[in-house]
C-alpha cells in the first residue's frame, strides 16, 4: 500500500470518483455510538415555510399525534439497546425537534468526544444551536465552531452522515450546507469526506434521500443525485436499495436509521420492506406522519451520540 493511499484515508475531500484512492477496508474502524439525542415535540409546529414540504401544512400539526409518534420512536430506539438522551423542546423553535441538524459528534481515535456546531441556514433555526451545545459541554465533548471565511452553512447530521463503524464522513450540499465546510471537517476531524452533491429541492438534506444500513448496504434515492454523486455512491457500496419517487418523497423511506441490523422507517414503503428484509435486516414500521408535514421523518429526530 502506497503511503499516498494511507494519507488519502485520513484529511481528505473526495469530490469524483477518480479521488477516492481507497478501499473501504483501509480506512480506521470506529465505534458505534450506543446512545442517540432527541429533543421532546413540546413546541412542535409549523409556523413559516423552508421547504416544499412545509407549503400549505402552516397550523396543522395535530400535538397530541406528534407526541404518541414520536414517542413510539423513541421506546423503538430503546427497545433495540440504545440509550436514549433527551432534552426539552423550546418556545419559538418548532423545528428543534429535528436534532440531527444541530451538530455533528465525533469521538477521535484516543476516545476524546467532540462536535462541530451548525451554522443553520434559516435564520428561524439559529437559535435552537446554543441550547443543543449546552447539552454537549454538560456531556464532555469539545465543542468546535466552523469559523473560515465563506462557509455561510452547515447543517450537522442533516447533511454529513457517518459511514457504519469507519471513520469516514458522507457529505452532503446544494441546499443548507456549504460545500466549504468539508474541508473545515476533514482537516479538523482528520477524516476523509466523500462529498455529494443534490439536486432535488425536495430532498434538501442528504437524510431525505440517502440512509447507510451497514458498512456495505445504503439506501437512497437516485434521482436526488448528480452523476458525479451516485457514482461515487456505487464506487464505495456493495448493496443499493433504490427507492421509488412515493417512497422517497410522500413516506420519507430514505430517512429511516438503521443500526446495522434493525432498520426503523416510517410504514407504508412496501417495496423498501420487502428489499430490506431479503439483505437480511429487521425492519420496524413507525408512524411519523405529523412529522413529514414539516419536511422530517426518523433520521432526522435523532442525533448518534458517544
Amino acid at each position: 500500500m502506497s503511503s499516498s493511499l494511507i494519507e488519502n484515508t485520513k484529511a481528505s475531500v473526495i469530490t469524483h470518483v477518480s479521488e477516492l484512492g481507497f478501499f473501504l477496508n483501509q480506512v480506521s474502524d470506529m465505534p458505534s455510538p450506543g446512545q442517540i439525542l432527541m429533543v421532546q415535540p413540546t413546541h412542535y409546529s409549523i409556523d413559516y415555510v423552508i421547504n416544499p414540504h412545509m407549503e400549505g401544512n402552516e397550523g396543522t400539526v395535530d400535538k397530541k399525534k406528534a407526541l404518541q409518534e414520536w414517542g413510539k420512536i423513541r421506546d423503538t430506539f430503546k427497545s433495540n439497546g440504545l440509550k436514549v438522551q433527551t432534552i426539552e423542546g423550546q418556545p419559538g423553535m418548532p423545528d428543534m425537534v429535528f436534532c440531527a441538524n444541530q451538530s455533528l459528534p465525533y469521538v477521535d481515535e484516543n476516545g476524546n468526544k467532540k462536535v462541530i456546531m451548525s451554522i443553520m441556514r434559516s435564520e428561524h433555526r439559529k437559535n435552537e444551536v446554543p441550547f443543543i451545545e449546552q447539552w454537549y459541554r454538560q456531556n464532555g465533548y469539545q465543542v468546535i465552531y466552523i469559523d473560515p471565511p465563506g462557509i455561510e452553512s452547515f447543517e450537522g447530521m442533516g447533511d454529513a452522515i457517518w459511514h457504519n463503524k469507519r471513520r469516514l464522513l458522507w457529505g452532503g450540499y446544494g441546499y443548507r450546507t456549504s460545500s466549504k465546510a468539508y474541508d473545515f471537517i476533514s482537516r479538523t476531524y482528520n477524516v476523509p469526506v466523500i462529498t455529494l452533491e443534490l439536486n432535488n429541492p425536495f430532498f434538501y438534506h442528504l437524510d431525505t434521500c440517502f440512509c447507510i444500513l451497514n458498512e456495505d448496504t445504503v439506501l437512497i434515492y437516485p434521482k436526488a443525485f448528480t452523476r458525479d454523486s451516485l457514482d461515487l455512491v456505487q464506487a464505495v457500496f456493495k448493496n443499493i436499495i433504490e427507492a421509488d419517487t412515493k417512497a422517497a418523497e410522500q413516506n420519507f423511506a430514505c430517512n429511516a436509521t438503521s443500526d446495522g441490523t434493525n432498520v426503523v422507517i416510517q410504514k407504508g414503503s412496501n417495496e423498501v420492506k420487502d428489499k430490506l428484509k431479503l439483505l437480511g435486516f429487521n425492519v420496524q414500521e413507525v408512524e411519523t406522519g405529523e412529522f413529514i408535514k414539516s419536511g422530517g421523518s426518523v433520521f432526522c429526530m435523532k442525533c448518534v451520540v458517544w
